[in-house]
């Protein structure tokens, strides 16, 4: 129960701080930003081509299959092989609610529409899974990242380098404001931190 509390109050600080940064970014820093960085986006474009949502799905996808096959005739995965087979579950999950549930609730244009001249507010209730809040790839990632995190200390460092070079990616390449990359990245987190710890601290 303490464990509980712990979590739920830590998770209560941290959306309050996310909340504050998302709106600090929202309102002061992307349009800006996402401005000064649109002509440098074509030197990005082929990696965006290769790294799309549906090819990082489809990957965790053939992992999830290969494992499943393994346990299905082995009995059992090893730790670091249940461990990876959660990562992805959680990151798809994820990814799923971000785009079909939060995207469409927060209706946020993406830097492409700012740049055709739309404002850069949220049309409650009226996005789709193309709109920008929050970075699906971020939640993506983060997610994935997330369960390992929690899981094996010595990770958290090298994949909080890897998601900030991803979210320096994304933000170069303007595929994301910086307020979609934070939301995205405390989501995913979240997620994965949570399913994680829910796995440990029930055996």
């Amino acid at each position: 129960m303490q464990h509980l509390v712990v979590v739920g109050r830590r998770l209560a600080l941290s959306s309050i701080a996310c909340a504050a940064l998302v709106a600090l970014a929202f309102y002061y820093v992307d349009v800006p930003v996402a401005r000064a960085l649109w002509r440098g986006r074509e030197l990005l474009k082929p990696l965006g081509d290769h790294l799309g949502s549906i090819i990082l799905l489809s990957g965790e996808g053939a992992v999830l299959l290969t494992l499943g096959i393994i346990r299905l005739v082995r009995g059992s995965l090893p730790k670091p092989a249940a461990t990876l087979a959660l990562a992805c579950l959680v990151s798809i999950a994820a990814y799923l609610a971000n785009d079909f549930l939060l995207k469409p609730l927060f209706g946020v244009p993406t830097p492409l529409d700012i740049m055709r001249g739309v404002g850069h507010h949220m049309h409650a209730g009226h996005g789709s899974a193309n709109s920008s809040f929050p970075s699906g790839h971020m939640v993506l990632a983060s997610g994935f990242a997330g369960v390992f995190m929690r899981r094996y200390a010595a990770s958290i460092r090298p994949m909080a380098g890897l998601l900030l070079a991803g979210a320096v990616l994304l933000l170069a390449g303007d595929w994301h404001f910086l307020s979609d990359i934070i939301a995205g990245a405390f989501i995913g987190l979240w997620a994965g931190w949570l399913a994680a710890d829910v796995r440990a601290t029930s055996g």
